[in-house]
């Protein structure tokens, strides 16, 4: 039995195998959502398919799809495939740009859940009996729960602390000899600043698994380097059913492994929406194969990424492996007509000695005249010549800013904020 894995018959499984139950499963949720919900049903009717038509894998391209709008205009469970009084659990999506979005759970979808997540506990390291502080929030956001049951799956003594309370983090770290982290991406910094003001370290630290927020290699490296741990890049989101579901990435940081036994992914051009060649960047699109509540089918996540291997990992797994997600299709600035991602300004500020990880981009609209002004926390030596200097080698442009010392910007609790409108008159 491998320690490294959790199910190693199916992580381990070849290619075929694996295409084989996709191909049973994906035949068996498409006749579920079909006869089940009407709102699907319409859907396959006006693309002209039924079930029976999807005969291989290649079938797939044939189904229509649906989008976070559609899961919006359906609120509360329009494209639910199960009856009421089978649902045990609920989550949401925050809901901070439009009607939020509403993931029901039956009993096999929150073992479902359980099982990706101990799979990701496992593949980072994490043994039974591990102390692991689950710092997400515990409520309608999906992240505490889903660590939870994670924990709780992979047999891990949970420490249950949720959000905020930094300095009681610590202490109870300390106090319970934390060998696991699981937080959003932002929040690692935020420990590190604390540690960092008093002085202190957590020794048994071990392992870091951090997600919700586009994770950088350069804040991966900051992160992993200011805890002096190992940190994990995790993959999930509300629509698919939380935290873990899609996957996370091994010890060979080579990818976020997708769980394709439970999931079918496609990389299409988010303007021609045909596929992309493996190794292209392009819009992420998931079905969901396991799932029994609310299944998705062709789900356009708006996150951009690209297939990097089909190939067995070094790390023995066999699932294939996603590029870390670099940013949303919705998410793409254009400023004096350089177009860029926020994780690009983040990814060029960390490589400037003495930035720090907290940062604002500020797009000012005045007119109908874009600009865009950049705010770093630095130490004393960084200039805002220099950063200027770099993100115009970098991005293409020099964008206004100003740098402030450490803890001079604002910090939020859960998510960090990082770009800003700004819209007004001269």
């Amino acid at each position: 039995m491998r320690e490294d894995m959790f199910q190693p018959e199916i992580e381990t499984m070849s290619r075929d195998q694996l295409a084989a139950l996709q191909l049973d499963r994906l035949k068996a949720v498409v006749k579920r959502v079909y006869g089940k919900n009407p709102a699907y049903r319409e859907l396959f009717q006006k693309a002209g398919v039924a079930p029976s038509d999807i005969r291989g894998l290649s079938d797939l391209s044939r189904l229509p799809g649906i989008d976070k709008e559609s899961l919006r205009l359906a609120y509360p469970a329009g494209f639910l495939c199960d009856d009421i009084g089978n649902i045990r659990e609920m989550h949401m999506s925050s809901g901070s740009t439009g009607t939020p979005i509403a993931m029901l759970y039956t009993q096999d979808d929150l073992e479902q859940w359980a099982e990706c997540m101990a799979r990701c506990y496992r593949m980072a390291g994490c043994r039974p009996g591990d102390p692991v502080q689950i710092t997400p929030s515990f409520g309608l956001f999906n992240g505490g729960f889903g660590m939870y049951h994670g924990a709780r799956k992979a047999g891990l003594f949970i420490i249950p602390t949720g959000s905020g309370n930094t300095a009681r983090q610590i202490k109870l770290a300390r106090d319970f000899h934390t060998r696991v982290f699981t937080a959003v991406v932002s929040y690692g910094i935020r420990i590190i600043e604390e540690l960092n003001r008093g002085g202190c370290e957590l020794p048994d630290l071990d392992i870091g698994i951090f997600g919700a927020e586009t994770f950088s290699q350069s804040m991966k490296k900051r992160i992993s380097e200011g805890l002096g741990i190992e940190s994990f890049d995790i993959y999930g989101m509300t629509e698919t059913g939380g935290v873990g579901t899609l996957g996370q990435d091994c010890p060979d940081h080579s990818g976020i492994h997708v769980w394709e036994d439970h999931y079918l992914v496609e990389i299409i051009d988010p303007v021609s929406r045909r596929p992309a060649a493996d190794g292209a960047t392009g819009e992420l699109v998931v079905t969901s194969l396991s799932r029994q509540a609310v299944p998705v089918i062709r789900f356009r996540t708006g996150d951009l990424t690209r297939v990097l291997s089909r190939q067995t990992c070094a790390c023995g797994r066999t699932h294939l492996r996603l590029a870390p997600i670099t940013g949303r299709v919705d998410d793409m600035l254009i400023v004096k007509g350089i177009n860029f991602f926020p994780s690009q300004v983040e990814q060029a500020l960390l490589e400037i000695p003495g930035v720090l990880p907290n940062y604002q981009i500020i797009i000012e609209d005045v007119q109908g005249i874009k600009d865009v002004r950049v705010n770093v926390e630095a130490s004393p030596e960084v200039t805002g010549f220099m950063v200027e200097k770099h993100l115009k080698e970098r991005l293409g442009f020099s964008p206004k800013g100003d740098v402030f010392p450490p803890g001079g910007l604002p910090r939020q609790e859960g998510k960090a904020v990082r770009v800003f409108r700004n819209f007004g008159e001269k």
